[in-house]
């Protein structure tokens, strides 16, 4: 699968976005001929510039439309109205979507009667539409994210001067880690926030992959604090283990029931932690006890630590990062007498009978557990030497 991984270290925009995939390496020309049949009007240049001494491509978009407010239908309609490829028509219109729906939060109205201001304009339409084909282009199938600086200060626009991140901008950017850091003005503007939002699957450290192209995408502004430009990553995630960045979350409890323990457990599972264990302890003045251990992405740590606080007797819980590393998996169906159950294989000798399948069968046909576990087994191991 082709991975992009967003480095938003400098923020990011539409053309942030453009100039970062065809620095990359998507097509140029390509890129230019799918936003020329939207029939606005515009011509576009890509620029090689250089920020803080690193180059980067900078796009741009001329046109002599480009403060004209348009509503989302209008948008839909140019856009379904152009032969791009139908996946670039689907994630455009699914971009904009999300950024009528943050833009009609914000004033109040519905969505179809949103005046998309500056990002209905002819710009900010190639921008979103040319991040799409860029990523089409590229083969992408998965966008990654890092925590994307915001900037800070104000921005002058429609309404008058907004705080930085704008209104719209931080309703797209629930959810999506997200720090202030470098020069006083805006560095993620609502076009780049949207296809993110929209598009983007997992957000903070970048994910296992083989890298095999990068590029650099320049904003307009030249800073002396940083480079302002926006680095992507392209590459496969195939090929190689899972590996990750988590955190471990612990606390040892010496006056807690059992029953609450274990419901404690249930409970942060279905929060989303990826794994809870109790061991025995001996704490202090000699008292037994338990120690509770959380395994989490780092951004769900401290909301699983509230769980934590709010079931168990613990005054505070310990945390730290760990690095976790998982074999490629995949599931294979057997047959067994009692029905039919999933093995989980990571190699050909590196493989498991699914508990919850096994557990099933065992109960409907009245047998042990271990029977149907060790049938199982039998059967993927007769069908891997066929």
């Amino acid at each position: 699968m082709k991975v992009c991984y967003l480095d938003a270290f400098s923020g990011l925009s539409g053309d942030m976005l453009v100039g970062a995939f065809v620095d990359a390496g998507a097509d140029g020309e390509a890129l230019a001929d799918a936003l020329s049949s939207l029939n606005t009007g515009a011509s576009f240049r890509l620029e090689k510039v250089k920020r803080n001494g690193i180059a980067g491509t900078k796009f741009h978009v001329d046109g002599t439309d480009s403060k004209k407010h348009r509503h989302l239908p209008h948008i839909v309609q140019m856009i379904e109205g152009a032969p791009l490829p139908p996946d670039v028509q689907a994630s455009s219109i699914t971009v904009f979507e999300k950024l009528g729906e943050a833009e009609a939060a914000v004033h109040g109205v519905p969505i179809e009667k949103v005046h998309f201001h500056e990002v209905g304009a002819i710009d900010s339409i190639c921008d979103i539409v040319g991040a799409c084909m860029g990523l089409h282009l590229l083969g992408v199938q998965r966008i990654a994210c890092s925590a994307i600086n915001v900037g800070s200060g104000t921005v002058k626009a429609d309404h008058g001067v907004m705080p930085v991140p704008t209104p719209a901008t931080a309703l797209l950017l629930r959810g999506i880690p997200a720090y202030s850091a470098g020069p006083a003005t805006e560095l993620c503007t609502p076009t780049g926030a949207a296809v993110v939002a929209a598009l983007g699957t997992e957000f903070g450290r970048m994910p296992a992959m083989r890298i095999e192209a990068s590029g650099f995408g320049a904003g307009s502004k030249d800073f002396k604090e940083m480079a302002n430009l926006l680095r992507v990553l392209i590459g496969e995630d195939g090929s190689i283990p899972e590996a990750s960045r988590v955190r471990v979350v612990e606390a040892n409890l010496d006056d807690t029931s059992p029953q609450v323990i274990g419901h404690t457990m249930e409970r942060l599972f279905a929060d989303g932690a990826l794994d809870v264990t109790v061991q025995p302890v001996n704490m202090k003045k000699n008292r037994p006890g338990v120690k509770l251990t959380v395994l989490c992405r780092p951004e769900d740590w401290v909301r699983l630590s509230r769980v934590v606080f709010a079931e168990t007797t613990t005054f505070g819980v310990r945390a730290y990062e760990a690095d976790r590393l998982l074999q490629q998996r995949h599931w294979q169906e057997v047959e067994t007498r009692f029905g039919k159950v999933r093995m989980k294989v990571a190699s050909p000798d590196s493989f498991a009978p699914e508990y919850e399948d096994c557990r099933a069968l065992a109960a409907s046909a009245g047998v042990a557990l271990k029977t149907v576990l060790t049938e199982a087994t039998a059967a993927f191991l007769a069908q891997r030497a066929q």
